[in-house]
């Protein structure tokens, strides 16, 4: 493995297990056991748990932006591209019931522990929050776009959490129906 691809594997397996058993809960060790190298060779790519944190969170923002501009592209009407949003509960509800979202896990567990990136953390909520605004926007809803935006994304949060602490897929398609209805609804009053 090269340098370059050695370090990018060790971001995904971090990524990963940040998701799965959460920042604080994984170690040095346990990365370098999924990567299969040593420790050793750990280090050289990388000093500190946090250096980690921040290329997983660059990561991670690079992805969201990659999807949010396909989305921009491949969902022609802005009604079609927040159901792409909206949709994202229902594409990944198998890891969502078991781990709760990826955005929201993270952000709330650097929140608690006061640690100094989870501001950056929180740039992944804000670019789908503008993106979100955007949408909104081009729907005609220029005096509350950000207020339906953070509606959206707390809504969406909220069916993660629930989902993962129950469990529960029907309720998981039972909130993406009612969310369609919602955004029905103000696509309806915007014109």
């Amino acid at each position: 493995m090269s340098d370059k691809s050695t370090r990018a594997h060790i971001v995904e397996a971090a990524d990963q297990l940040f998701y799965q058993q959460g920042f604080e809960h994984t170690s040095f060790a346990h990365i370098a056991e999924v990567v299969k190298i040593s420790r050793g060779n750990f280090y050289y790519h990388f000093k500190t748990k946090d250096e980690i944190l921040d290329a997983v969170i660059y990561l991670r923002l690079s992805k969201t932006q990659i999807m949010l501009d396909k989305w921009l592209i491949e969902g022609g009407t802005p009604v079609e591209r927040i159901r792409c949003f909206i949709n994202i509960l229902i594409l990944n509800r198998e890891k969502i019931k078991h781990f709760g979202c990826p955005v929201g896990t993270l952000t709330s567990e650097l929140a608690k522990l006061k640690h100094a990136a989870q501001k950056d953390a929180t740039k992944l909520f804000s670019l789908f929050r503008f993106w979100l605004k955007s949408q909104f926007q081009l729907l005609g809803h220029m005096k509350n776009a950000d207020e339906l935006a953070m509606h959206l994304l707390a809504r969406s949060q909220g069916v993660a959490t629930m989902a993962c602490a129950f469990n529960d897929e029907k309720f998981i398609k039972q909130e993406v129906t009612q969310l369609y209805e919602w955004l029905d609804h103000y696509v309806d009053s915007a014109t």
